[in-house]
């Protein structure tokens, strides 16, 4: 297995809204972190897709 590539060892806040989805980044390729932007198209990684259950600010970790 191949490893992902680190973007920042801080988390990024990010407001979201109950019910939006969301893919977070798994490989650490996308320049829209934290979020996929499919630069993990050739890679064995795939993105997490989440769904906010609240309205929050959450705060992600990145992993490019």
């Amino acid at each position: 297995m191949s490893n992902p590539v680190v973007a920042d060892n801080k988390p990024i806040a990010i407001d979201l809204k109950k019910g939006e989805e969301k893919f977070w980044c798994a490989c650490g390729l996308s320049n829209n972190q934290p979020f996929c932007d499919g630069s993990h198209r050739g890679t064995e990684f795939t993105p997490v897709k989440f769904a906010a259950r609240r309205t929050a600010r959450l705060f992600f970790v990145c992993a490019k």
